[in-house]
This record gives C-alpha cells, sequence and structure tokens, in this order.
C-alpha cells in the first residue's frame, strides 16, 4: 500500500471520517496479497521506501498483468523488468498507464507523482552492447526519484573517450558502471572521482569473459577502493543500491 494512501486512510479515521470496520478492510491486504501463483508484497514501500519490483522472466504474460493490476489498485507505482514486447501489451490492456522502455527491457506505471532527488546518478557503460543492462539501472533509477545521466560507448579500448568526460563523472553523486568484457572499465572510473561506484558485470563478450564471469572477478578484484559489485547484468539491482546511496547521501547534505 502506498504510504500517502495509508496517511490518509488513518487521517480518516482520526477526524471521524470513516470508521474502524472500513479501515480494516482497507488494510487486510497488508501485509501480502495471495494470488496463487504470486504473493504481492504490498508492505514492501512501507518498510523499504520502494515498491515490490515484477521480474518477468519465466512468468506468463497474463501472471504479470495480474500482479501489476493488484499492486496499482494497491496504490503502488510499478516497474517490472525484464519484460518482452507481449508481456507489455497483455498489462497495457488491463492498464492503460504502462509504459514499455524498449531498451530497458522494462514496463512502468506511474500512480503517484515522483519526487525527484537533487543529486544526479550517471550511468556510464562501455560499450553499445552493454546498454540493455545500463537502460534497466537508468529506469530503476527515474523511478527511485534520482536525476539520471547516461555515457555510452566510453570502454578502456578508446580510455580518451572516457576522460573527455571527467568533469561529467565528478560531478556526479554516485556512478554505475556496466562493462562486459575484461569489465576493466570500473576500476578506471573510480579511480578518477571521489565518489562511490557500483560497477554492473555483463555477459557481453566473447568465450573467454565466460558469460560475465571474466569481468565480475576482475571488478571483484578491483585495486581500486570504492567500488561495489552486484551480480552479472544486474541493471536493476546496481539502479536499486546507487538509489539508496543517493537518498543517504542527501539526507546527510540536510542535516
Amino acid at each position: 500500500m502506498n504510504v500517502e494512501r495509508l496517511k490518509k486512510i488513518l487521517q480518516q479515521l482520526a477526524d471521524g471520517e470513516t470508521s474502524v470496520e472500513s479501515v480494516l478492510e482497507a488494510l487486510k491486504e497488508l501485509p501480502y496479497e495471495d494470488l496463487g501463483f504470486a504473493k504481492i508484497d504490498h508492505h514492501r514501500q512501507l518498510r523499504r521506501g520502494f515498491p515490490e519490483v515484477v521480474f518477468c522472466e519465466g512468468k506468463t504474460p497474463e501472471q504479470v498483468a495480474e500482479i501489476v493490476t493488484r499492486m496499482v489498485a494497491a496504490g503502488n507505482n510499478v516497474l517490472a523488468t525484464r519484460a518482452g514486447a507481449g508481456t507489455y501489451e497483455a498489462v497495457k490492456k488491463r492498464e492503460p498507464r504502462a509504459e514499455y522502455q524498449a531498451d530497458a527491457r522494462a514496463i512502468t506505471v506511474v500512480v503517484n507523482p515522483i519526487k525527484e532527488r537533487r543529486n544526479k546518478v550517471l550511468v556510464v557503460c562501455a560499450g553499445t552492447s552493454d546498454i540493455p543492462v545500463a537502460a534497466e539501472a537508468a529506469v530503476t533509477l527515474r523511478m527511485m526519484g534520482n536525476p539520471v545521466e547516461q555515457i555510452h560507448d566510453v570502454g578502456v579500448a578508446g580510455i580518451h573517450r572516457l576522460l573527455d568526460c571527467t568533469e561529467r563523472l565528478r560531478e556526479a553523486s554516485v556512478i554505475v558502471v556496466v562493462a562486459g568484457m575484461e569489465g576493466a572499465l570500473a576500476s578506471v572510473v573510480t579511480g578518477l572521482v571521489d565518489k562511490p561506484v557500483v560497477a554492473v558485470p555483463t555477459s557481453v563478450g566473447y568465450g573467454a569473459s565466460f558469460g560475465g564471469i571474466a569481468p565480475l572477478l576482475t571488478m571483484l578484484n578491483s585495486c581500486v577502493p570504492g567500488v561495489g559489485v552486484v551480480n552479472i547484468d544486474n541493471g536493476f539491482g546496481a539502479g536499486y543500491l546507487a538509489g539508496i546511496i543517493n537518498e543517504l547521501a542527501e539526507r546527510a547534505e540536510s542535516e
């Protein structure tokens, strides 16, 4: 349940505009709603500040559409990742506000206005083939209210392309770095800035990259302090983590 909706219900109760029975009816789906094939965690936003995210791979379009419909009915914004066009069409039929971010393979539904933070997060990717994972990170960040800037195709094979962006790197509050092959870009970027870097290894590359294992190990073994690493192709996880870091940084600035 959306936080603002819950506040409104409780205020109505305090003002005598609704009954205890009505409030109990509104809250009956807390903390989760059991659909049989899925248990939707409507309590997630209250606990963590952001609603449950729908991972679409392995689910039928109809299952995703039902989950999204129930989340919207509970007053939540929706982010659904790894969604194909067919899944989007199924969702769109039931929820006209749904939008499809094709480059990220993500479905979004904005029910409540998203409050934008002040500080910018930068998403950098090594090559054009890494853009889908970078786009997933970017859409996650935007749904969390973060201003996002993206820089594409600045891998270490042409290091001058990255160095031309040094000023933009240093202006960001947090940086997400997405790279396949050997994954060296994360270390290089971290060595240029005094900001936290979230590194995402991708499965892009030839055979010896082992589907992302090689860049994963490179990032984990970085000699530059300040790199945090998420799993292979996990743009969502990187965006989420960077968003939390950005939020905490803004809170600290305000104190």
